[in-house]
């Protein structure tokens, strides 16, 4: 059986992240992490049920911590989707990307605009600002809600464009 590139790369960099923070590598992190990292979108709690399914001595509170870690780490975003329930963003890997949510199924799909990231540079200069970071969230109804099939709904990332930055 092949070797998954993207795991690998994935525990390579927790350990780099445990190295640099002078952190031991548990067990208990590097299940939560491995998990975590072969996600797109994911909240605590979810997270905590594929954790108890590997090692069920494994609590929601270390789940919580270890995702606080990775985002400290920078490689997950915490993200507030409406619907009162935080989300991580798997951000390990990916450039800067915006969302669409859809408010009926809680469908997230992600994507990259060149032309919107150009239109919000020209609008800052034309106010003279200066963006530091920004987030681009979309809220309606997806395809398979609009059309009255929410059965149909599954998780999308759509295809980067070909000019990234």
């Amino acid at each position: 059986m092949a070797k998954n590139p993207l795991k690998s790369r994935s525990r390579d960099l927790l350990h780099e992240r445990l190295r640099e923070h002078g952190l031991k590598l548990t067990h208990q992190r590097e299940l939560i992490a491995q998990l975590f990292l072969n996600q797109d979108h994911i909240t605590v709690e979810d997270l905590y049920h594929e954790v108890a399914k590997k090692d069920p001595s494994i609590g929601i509170i270390t789940v919580y911590r270890t995702l606080k870690l990775l985002c400290q780490w920078e490689l997950a975003q915490e993200r507030h989707f409406g619907k009162g329930k935080t989300i991580y963003d798997n951000v390990a890997w990916k450039t800067h990307h915006d969302h669409l949510i859809c408010t009926r199924c809680g469908r997230i799909i992600e994507f990259e605009n060149f032309e919107i990231e150009r239109f919000q540079e020209q609008v800052a200069r034309e106010h003279d600002f200066r963006i530091t970071f920004h987030k681009l969230e979309l809220y309606g109804l997806c395809k398979a809600c609009e059309a009255g099939r929410p059965d149909k709904v599954r998780q999308a990332r759509v295809p980067p464009q070909s000019h990234r930055h």
